[in-house]
């Protein structure tokens, strides 16, 4: 894991990019990779590559980035790891290929000089990584599928950059801070920034599962060369047979967590009370991972209650025979991290604290990976919403798509009931919103729905974002191929968007901020193409059953049977305890959970705003 960002001046007439620029942005991302750094630059200077290094396999010096080929032809700099890095090494020796290092950086060296662009069908793993082809002087980025690993770019016309971070690309000091209106809208839709857009006008994600181009002509459009919907619509045609559902969810998941346990360090565990990260413990066991240490946050406020995750999570790790690490967190803990919560954070979300305690508690245990359940959820249909979509389709779909009915619903009752408007704002969409998967899943998931972005934010800024971001038809485009089930939509869009623009992405600045690597088996391309004939036809429970029976040694049925809460913190309850206070650096009143989270996004939104010098962009 480690942070990497270069400067390719394309253009003929640009100047040539400064090494201050470069060092500005690579140092930006220190935390990224404490272990070492290093840069490189084309015999021209007109392209310049950095790297911070986090050392989890080969950590001698010798596999440090910037990485050349033997002839010095091609140059990569990567982030992320290679699961299936072993069996590459094998198959590229029989072909003549020698290796330097034991690090599954080489690999994409020998691979891009074989496969070009088509060495991305090859690789299992999180990945985002540039290489430097100094015969055709041109420069080819990646990402993996899932978009388990960030990489920006910007573009200004003459000069290329990319990093590992927003804020690192902005450090660089040569990048536009002018607003990007679909960012700012799609932030305050959906609790996170959907990519490829940012908070900033000329930074781009390279969306996951996509390749881009850069030659003397300019960056080309990105490519796509993974689609989770199309996996899920090729299963859909052979369904598995029910009677299967438990061999195979073992199977898959099992050689996931296999190919997860690469490394040359200590691989820990975060440890909640819930099926997901149980299941990876006992399947980590059965691996023969003899010393395992797991980590769990346990906080004061949820002690005796059913969001206590410290005693369950304690008896699944004495279950498996794992050292058992409890990180106890307060209020006071929390207030006192806040600033360097929002400075950590790459990009405004509404989540990504859990992640960040978390984090900092694997790294005072003085871990550098650690396994994380993230992803159980999107793959085998644990959420509430894999019933709510389907049901809301079926139950308002008809009278969402009469013309006109759902505004005028929304504004009757706004005038007619305004309490319920205030405390239960999304419920008047139903009837405006349901008519498609895009809408209902919006209504869903959304913090703010697009008809209430005028009030909380600049009313042009709202219009003209809605305009560029266009969420429902983004949303759509997501589920083309169809994948052909309820099931199958809705894990396809939990993936691309929730767990993708907010939950990956608060795993990878958090951990990160921690220079801890955080590794998701669940979220694994391979494992949805082995699980894709199983997941159309789930019933409710069905795969998290399977799930837990998949160690030898099952879960304990107290884990199984345990109401889902989440791996989270009493955040809404903190901000609640001073409630008239006015005081503290989050504005506090009694709420219900949505209205929390819409409290919140204004603390973080105005924190990014300052930060960056945006003020135009302050939530109202």
């Amino acid at each position: 894991m480690c942070g990497i960002n270069g400067i390719f001046a394309y253009h003929s007439a640009s100047n040539a990019p400064q090494e201050a620029e470069l060092l500005r942005t690579r140092e930006a991302m220190r935390a990224r990779g404490p272990d070492g750094s290093g840069a490189w630059w084309s015999t021209d200077r007109r392209c310049g590559m950095g790297h911070r290094r986090l050392s989890i396999i080969d950590l001698s010096d010798r596999a440090s980035q910037p990485m050349a080929s033997d002839d010095g032809r091609f140059v990569v700099v990567f982030n992320g790891e290679i699961y299936n890095y072993p069996q590459l090494r094998t198959e590229l020796e029989m072909d003549s290929a020698h290796f330097r290092t034991t690090s599954d950086t080489e690999a994409l060296l020998h691979l891009y000089a074989r496969h070009g662009a088509e060495m991305v069908h090859r690789l299992r793993g999180m990945f985002a990584f540039a290489i430097w082809d100094q015969e055709r002087r041109s420069l080819f980025l990646a990402r993996d599928p899932y978009g388990i690993k960030p990489l920006y770019t910007s573009n200004d016309g003459w000069t290329f950059r990319f990093a590992s971070q927003v804020k690192a690309l902005l450090a660089g000091g040569h990048v536009s801070h002018d607003p990007e209106p679909a960012g700012v809208v799609g932030f305050h839709l959906f609790g996170s920034v959907p990519e490829p857009f940012t908070l900033y006008r000329d930074v781009r994600g390279l969306p996951a599962g996509h390749t881009q181009w850069v030659d003397a002509e300019g960056p080309r459009e990105p490519k796509p060369f993974a689609n989770l919907a199309e996996v899920l619509a090729k299963g859909a045609a052979s369904p598995l047979p029910a009677a299967e559902l438990r061999e195979q969810v073992r199977a898959g998941v099992l050689d996931s967590v296999r190919a997860h346990l690469l490394a040359d360090v200590e691989v820990g565990l975060f440890l909640s009370a819930g099926v997901d990260s149980g299941a990876l413990l006992g399947l980590m066991r059965d691996l023969g991972q003899e010393r395992i240490r797991t980590i769990t946050l346990a906080f004061e406020e949820f002690r005796g209650t059913s969001d206590d995750e410290a005693p369950l999570a304690a008896r699944v790790s004495e279950h498996y025979g794992a050292q058992h690490i409890v990180r106890r967190l307060s209020e006071k803990e929390f207030v006192e991290d806040l600033p360097q919560i929002l400075e950590a954070m790459d990009q405004p979300s509404i989540d990504g604290v859990n992640a960040w305690f978390v984090s900092k508690a694997a790294n005072e245990a003085g871990l550098k990976v650690a396994i994380s359940g993230l992803g159980g959820d999107e793959l085998l249909g644990g959420y509430p919403s894999f019933l709510d979509l389907p049901r809301w389709r079926r139950r308002f779909g008809l009278l969402a798509g009469v013309p006109g009915l759902g505004p005028f619903a929304r504004k009757l009752v706004g005038c007619v009931a305004p309490g319920f408007s205030r405390t239960r704002p999304k419920a008047l969409g139903v009837l405006e919103h349901s008519g498609t998967w895009a809408g209902t899943y919006l209504l869903r998931r959304g913090l703010f729905l697009p008809n209430e972005l005028p009030d909380v934010m600049d009313a042009e800024i709202a219009r003209e974002g809605l305009r560029r971001l266009k969420p429902l038809r983004r949303l759509a485009a997501s589920l083309s191929p169809d994948p052909s089930s309820d099931v199958a939509r809705v894990c396809v869009l939990e993936s691309a968007h929730y767990m993708r623009n907010q939950l990956l992405r608060d795993a990878d600045w958090a951990g990160m901020a921690h220079s801890l690597e955080i590794r998701v088996p669940l979220v694994d391309f391979i494992l949805l193409g082995a699980l894709a004939r199983a997941i159309p036809a789930l019933r409710s429970g069905a795969g998290k059953a399977a799930l837990a029976e998949a160690p030898v040694v099952p879960l304990p049925n107290e884990i199984v049977t345990r109401a889902k809460s989440g791996f989270g913190v009493p955040t809404g309850a903190w901000m609640n305890a001073a409630a008239g206070e006015g005081s503290g650096p989050i504005g506090r009143v009694p709420e219900a959970k949505g209205l929390v989270s819409r409290r919140w996004s204004r603390v973080v939104l105005n924190a990014a705003a300052s930060t960056n010098g945006q003020p135009e962009l302050r939530a109202s």
